[in-house]
């Protein structure tokens, strides 16, 4: 399909969404895809991938060991995402934001798959899609060499696929790409303005304070307008965008990646000089005052307007771990649990001055609600949206039922159509890692369910990463080979007829930390009872280190509603819906 192609038709599918009335509206948000393209189409080589087992078909897998040591996966979220994809059609729901992550490192055949995705169920179905900047997407501010050692042969064995070097298969599409890359390939999905929008603005021109049009919007889109000098001599680009896809509705797509030059005598057109993006607001808060500047300009002009603002970005504004930020520092250690990654209190304080209320955040593939009150009225709510790409796997849905009030439902991605069609090749690693020891555990090929695959991606996570990096080797050494008998005398609490291990319950911990209330269908219910004993006991214990591990517990598994709940912006009420 030609560009003028493709947006003649986005104007028409566009007419018909404008149909609707913001209060009809329902915006689906997808985050931390991290696609892989199991089926790539090198460009520049014959390579395209091994053949699968059974159906001889080329297929380019990452290692199951890989994954299993990875807090993501790298191959099946490709089904995933197509089945959350037919659940969006299945609903009804036209208009998808994607806040960040949408593939595993940008590289060039990513990118591609991924476009072509966007654009046969925008053809097919009406949708429309919104994207906003990752810290895997782009690594950097400009494209760099790269690859990947881990890919899975037909024999089993690794092997590797970089952009340059005299090992493995070399090909320029495994390199990263960087911003004029991913903009020139994702143009479509809001990152550059579309004849169907009502308005479309960045942070870098004068849209707000002048009459719209179009194509004043198209001359300001262009890459080389929308960088900033983040530090004298060191431009970089920064594709924030402001949108109006529905009448009115404003929603805010926040680039919250930062890079700082490592140092100032660096080549500001090298992407070695830069630091990486992952550090997310609290960086911007440093670096990006312009952004905060136009924030607040986009908030006035909504006011005035009487527009509906939602905003997300591809960072979390306020901390995801249900205020127990003190207690895994005093467990773990201060940089445990990418604690680093978790924004400053004076994130939410800024973004909310700044007029935002309703904020969509992923990056940390979990699932948690964040609210935060001022006295002197304001009001933010941050939304984690869920990785599909670890457990637990799933996508949010805001409802808008009036300019004050919205339901936000979580749906979990349960059951994948051929999310096993990679076992057949996956059996062949484990063939051949017999002979060097590095096996995992079989049992995950036996899964019956997507949902259920991730959660064994979890506990084999724990097991071969968690425990050994997290946790203080002298306390681990002490109740690793607890039984509940010991966990209940530690806190003199009576033995109840359940028996669970150490290993269960920091299994558990660590399904709360990504899943938050999702998690408590996983739990045994007598083995959950036990937990709600010790946490009546906490104080009895005699050690530090046992109160805070079930103080964490607790606060993890008692945050608040992220679920299905609805938000009322007028009296800052978020109640939880059955």
């Amino acid at each position: 399909m030609s560009k003028r192609t493709f947006s003649v038709f986005f104007l028409f599918l566009f007419f018909s969404i404008q149909r609707m009335s913001a209060q009809e509206l329902k915006i689906a948000f997808l985050s931390d895809i991290h696609f892989h393209d199991i089926h790539p189409k090198f460009e520049d080589i014959d390579f395209q991938g091994v053949p699968h087992p059974t159906t001889g078909k080329p297929v380019l897998a990452r290692t199951m060991s890989a994954q299993l040591r990875s807090t993501r996966i790298f191959n099946e979220n490709y089904f995933a995402f197509k089945a959350a994809l037919e659940d969006l059609v299945a609903k009804g729901i036209k208009l998808v934001a994607l806040p960040g992550d949408y593939t595993d490192d940008g590289q060039a055949y990513n990118l591609r798959g991924l476009k072509e995705i966007l654009q046969d169920y925008t053809e097919k179905h009406g949708m429309r899609f919104l994207i906003t900047t990752g810290n895997h997407d782009p690594l950097g501010p400009f494209r760099q060499d790269g690859g990947k050692s881990d890919f899975l042969g037909a024999d089993g064995k690794p092997f590797g696929i970089y952009s340059n070097g005299n090992k493995g298969i070399i090909t320029q599409d495994i390199a990263p790409s960087g911003y004029e890359e991913i903009l020139e390939t994702l143009s479509p999905f809001g990152f550059m303005p579309d004849p169907s929008y009502l308005l479309w603005s960045t942070p870098f021109d004068q849209a707000l304070e002048e009459p719209y049009q179009y194509e004043k919007a198209k001359f300001s889109s262009a890459y080389t307008r929308r960088m900033y000098e983040i530090e004298p001599g060191f431009w970089v680009p920064d594709l924030s965008y402001l949108v109006e896809p529905v009448e009115g509705v404003w929603i805010l797509a926040l680039d919250g990646n930062t890079y700082v030059p490592k140092s100032k005598e660096g080549d500001p057109y090298d992407p070695k000089s830069y630091k990486t993006a992952g550090i997310g607001y609290n960086e911007v808060l440093s670096h990006k005052q312009h952004l905060i500047t136009w924030i607040k300009k986009v908030s006035r002009e909504a006011k005035k307007r009487g527009k509906i603002l939602l905003t997300f970005s591809h960072y979390p504004a306020i901390d995801y771990n249900d205020e127990a930020n003190a207690e895994i520092s005093q467990l773990l250690g201060p940089t445990k649990w990418q604690l680093h990654r978790s924004p400053r209190e004076e994130v939410a304080e800024v973004l909310s001055q700044a007029g935002v209320q309703l904020h969509f955040g992923g990056h940390m593939h979990i699932n948690d609600t964040g609210i935060r009150k001022y006295p002197d009225g304001r009001f933010l709510i941050n939304i984690q949206v869920p990785s599909l790409a670890a457990y637990v796997p799933a996508y949010k849905i805001l409802s808008i039922e009036s300019p004050q009030r919205f339901k936000i439902s979580t749906e979990i991605i349960e059951d994948v159509k051929d999310f096993d069609y990679l076992f057949p090749l996956y059996q062949k690693e484990l063939e051949a890692n017999k002979e060097s020891g590095k096996t995992w555990k079989k049992e995950i090929l036996k899964t019956k369910t997507y949902r259920e695959f991730m959660l064994f991606h979890l506990k084999e996570l724990v097991r071969l990463r968690y425990v050994s990096t997290d946790w203080p080797k002298e306390y681990l050494a002490e109740v690793e080979h607890w039984t509940s008998k010991d966990w209940f005398k530690a806190f003199k609490v009576k033995s109840s007829p359940s028996s669970w291990t150490t290993e269960d319950l920091l299994f558990d911990l660590y399904k709360f930390q990504s899943a938050d209330e999702l998690a408590k269908r996983d739990i045994p219910a007598n083995r959950w009872k036990d937990y709600e004993n010790i946490f009546k006991a906490l104080e009895k214990a005699e050690k530090p280190e046992h109160r805070w591990l079930f103080t964490l517990l607790h606060k993890l598994s008692h945050g608040d509603p992220a679920d299905a709940f609805s938000v009322n912006l007028e009296t800052q009420e978020v109640q939880r819906m059955d």
